[in-house]
């Protein structure tokens, strides 16, 4: 089908050719009058029309209503800590008490939840120890830490028609999707997860917002590098900026964004537009990397900076920092017990994975190994458990030193020997395999006659002090370090896997050839002794009680503590009874059990609306099966949809379609733990492309207008909404009165309240999958 005389091709959400979303041909009898690009380059200022009214205000006011009323209706039930408000729970209150913690997540959220106790009063002294503790009982308030999840969650609803709404759908259609989310969430999904101190309700809102303010910007497109263009810009880099502040997954919400803008910049590059030189190229471009990754990066840094500021005291996440990191914290074990390493000191060493200490004692390797291997049958050196004289030793210099001073001081790179204090042997390695990898070199210990002879060389190690500055000193506790030898350069290591009985199964020691490997790192434990054995250890250093933090760069800080976020994410593969594979979650095959009261038996449940959920499900797979046959229709010649449907399928519904995909299908990839409510932003995407399919389908079926009067005609023409009005309404109807019935079924798994009966949770479990609790046994009747 041809495209119809006199109109006029307009650049659509992604920049392809698309009827305007300022107002189309199908919905406006303004349409005519939009500029193209080049008027408005020219000097026309076009504003667009609003499609806000009375009506249209009355009807988002009622949902926003209702929205409020379903998430804090019984907010204060349960009293107990429920699912993961033991983490960031305790997470809010680090921020109250100062103290660092570590988290795999961005702060911006759990910053929301720190300042929301705040606001109410809270002293942070609750431990959200375990699910189950009671709030009321400590006298937490608790209502006030939920309240914001809660609020954020009753405002996506509201957006999401607002959202609709500014694409240009009629209101049918932007209520037909706030449906899908306002009822289709009312039995646990949206509604469960944002009633709880989690960190979904924020990120939901921020990724629902994110989509919101680039329709707007889109929306004022030919107003370009206007105030209100720039405005709408730099909002959408905002909200994008708070949505991976929220959680990683907010980055889904920058390739969405991305995609959209790459597609859009694509157009602008077009040379065969009048008008579209480099430089015109060149102001887009800077304009949107300025407005879309600057200014999210200083917004997204900016939330590490309070972070860092709200904790400056030592707390449960020290151990997964840096050393040098750690000693930035007030009363950080590390900065107060670190003492400078000296020559001629008595030390123990410690590897810091394994947390067993450098050890050697008399006994000696066997002649031949289990596998027929000849040892060197030197003394061994081993990997011990426990505090022990045999695991001293002595750091002696390979340099002449001063008599006094700084200069005795062992520093990055320094060439040293150990002597072992037990024994007075000193540490070597070799070509010699080791006893449990023939790949790695044995660890044995000379005398000081073979030392100061032909094994000198073998006895010298380098000291490697992790991420030090040359010349840096070598301390106790903070001073993480590889000790690499120097003829063979390779790392002294250890591992778990035991030795035999001869060896008394303790840790072997040995060379690893990969030295540049993370588990190669030690730390000096502590300091036994000082040269010559007359100083006090703990007070060599200065006034150690009154030690004031070091310094740290802020962007070395957020660098380490970024990878570790990244590194510690991708460990999550522990199992869990309620994790659930991505191909479950459109489907809701599966749910989380929040909380149980095992005396009441009740049951807080994770699970969607089914009849919203299953709707989804369907426009997705009915807007992938319309795209196929258009494209196979139009391989053969055929144009079966008129050209402004076709292009408001490409572009608005395919802005939507995107928006899930990107939300969805990276979870496949990822091999740690996952749950039902990481679908949660898939699943406010999915219902924004429900509601273009539906709007798709109505417009369709009821004839949809392919020819209208030309752009210098004012003859009113019918719109989308009246000639479908009724059948989409009664289809809309149908489909709240099935949610809300869904709803009112499911409702007491929502709240955990009131008391079931095992035979009325029994009817709850629409799918034998879901692992409800409390289910009634069968009985026989006397």
């Amino acid at each position: 089908m041809e495209r119809p005389t006199g109109s006029r091709r307009r650049r659509g959400y992604g920049g392809i050719d698309a009827p305007s979303n300022v107002s189309t041909s199908a919905r406006s009898s303004d349409s005519e009058d939009l500029p193209t690009e080049h008027s408005q380059r020219a000097g026309a200022t076009i504003i667009p029309p609003s499609p806000w009214n009375l009506h249209n205000y009355a009807i988002v006011t009622v949902m926003t209503i209702i929205a409020f009323g379903l998430r804090f209706y019984k907010l204060n039930h349960p009293d107990q800590v429920a699912f993961d408000e033991v983490h960031f729970g305790k997470f809010a209150s680090y921020y109250i008490t100062g103290e660092y913690y570590f988290d795999v997540h961005p702060p911006f959220a759990k910053l929301l939840l720190g300042l929301a106790g705040w606001f109410v009063g809270y002293d942070g002294s609750f431990e959200f120890e375990t699910i189950g503790d009671s709030y009321t009982a400590a006298h937490v308030p608790y209502v006030g830490l939920r309240a914001l999840p809660a609020f954020l969650g009753s405002l996506t609803v509201p957006l999401v028609y607002m959202i609709m709404l500014e694409s240009g759908y009629p209101t049918l259609v932007a209520a037909f999707s706030t449906v899908l989310i306002l009822l289709g969430e009312l039995d646990n999904g949206h509604i469960g997860q944002t009633r709880l101190i989690l960190l979904d309700a924020q990120l939901i809102f921020f990724v629902t917002l994110s989509l919101y303010t680039y329709v707007k910007f889109r929306k004022v497109r030919y107003l370009e590098f206007t105030p209100v263009w720039w405005g709408w810009l730099c909002a959408t880099g905002v909200a994008l900026a708070c949505s991976l502040g929220c959680k990683m997954v907010g980055l889904f919400t920058f390739f969405t964004i991305g995609t959209a803008v790459l597609v859009d910049l694509w157009e602008v590059l077009d040379v065969r537009k009048e008008g579209h030189t480099m430089d015109y190229f060149y102001k887009h471009f800077i304009a949107r990397t300025v407005g879309l990754i600057i200014l999210p990066a200083i917004v997204y840094l900016s939330f590490f900076w309070v972070h860092f500021a709200l904790l400056p005291k030592s707390g449960t996440g020290d151990a997964f920092m840096s050393p040098a990191f750690q000693e930035t914290l007030r009363n950080n074990e590390l900065l107060m017990n670190s003492q400078e390493i000296r020559y001629y000191d008595t030390i123990t060493i410690k590897h810091k994975e394994t947390k067993v200490f450098l050890h050697s004692h008399p006994e000696q390797y066997p002649l031949r190994y289990d596998d027929g291997r000849v040892s060197s049958q030197g003394q061994q050196v081993t990997g011990y458990n426990h505090d022990d004289v045999n695991n001293h030793w002595i750091v002696v210099p390979t340099k002449a030193l001063p008599e006094t001073g700084r200069g005795r001081i062992v520093r990055h790179e320094d060439i040293i020997q150990l002597t072992h204090v037990a024994t007075d042997t000193k540490l070597l390695t070799h070509d010699v395999a080791s006893p449990l990898m023939p790949t790695n070199t044995e660890f044995t210990t000379v005398s000081h006659d073979e030392a100061r002879g032909e094994r000198y060389n073998d006895t010298l190690f380098q000291v490697q002090i992790d991420d030090a500055d040359p010349g840096q000193a070598w301390k106790s506790k903070s001073g993480h370090f590889k000790l690499i030898h120097m003829p063979t350069r390779v790392a002294l290591w250890t591992h778990p896997k035991p030795l035999p009985e001869w060896a008394f199964k303790q840790q072997e020691i040995n060379g690893n050839k990969k030295v540049h490997e993370k588990s190669n790192i030690w730390y000096v434990n502590e300091v036994v002794a000082v040269e010559g054995g007359g100083e006090d250890v703990r007070n060599r250093t200065g006034q150690v009680a009154t030690k004031e933090p070091s310094k740290m760069n802020f962007f070395k800080k957020f660098a380490e503590l970024q990878f570790l976020m990244l590194q510690h994410n991708a460990g999550l593969t522990a199992h869990h009874p309620y994790a659930s594979s991505p191909l479950n979650w459109p489907f809701l095959l599966s749910g989380i059990s929040f909380w149980t009261d095992n005396e009441k038996e009740e049951q807080v449940y994770l699970i969607g609306n089914i009849v919203g959920w299953w709707t989804c499900v369907m426009a997705l797979s009915i807007y992938t099966g319309v795209i196929a046959a258009d494209l196979l229709a139009r391989r053969r010649g055929t144009y079966p949809i008129p050209y402004t449907v076709r292009n408001r399928l490409w572009n608005n519904a395919g802005f939507f379609f995107i928006a899930w995909a990107f939300h969805y299908f990276p979870f496949y990839l990822m091999n740690r733990q996952l749950f039902l409510h990481h679908y949660l932003p898939a699943h406010v995407a999915s219902a924004l492309a429900a509601g273009a399919v539906y709007d798709f389908i109505f417009s369709e079926l009821n004839n949809f207008p392919i020819s209208y009067p030309g752009p210098k005609t004012r003859a009113r023409r019918p719109t989308r909404s009246d000639i479908f009005k009724v059948p989409a309404a009664i289809t809309l109807t149908i489909l709240t009165v099935l949610m809300f019935a869904m709803f009112l079924f499911i409702a007491p798994l929502t709240y955990g309240t009131p008391t079931l009966t095992g035979e009325a949770v029994n009817r709850r479990r629409l799918l034998s999958s879901w692992t409800l609790h409390f289910a009634a046994k069968k009985t026989t009747m006397d």
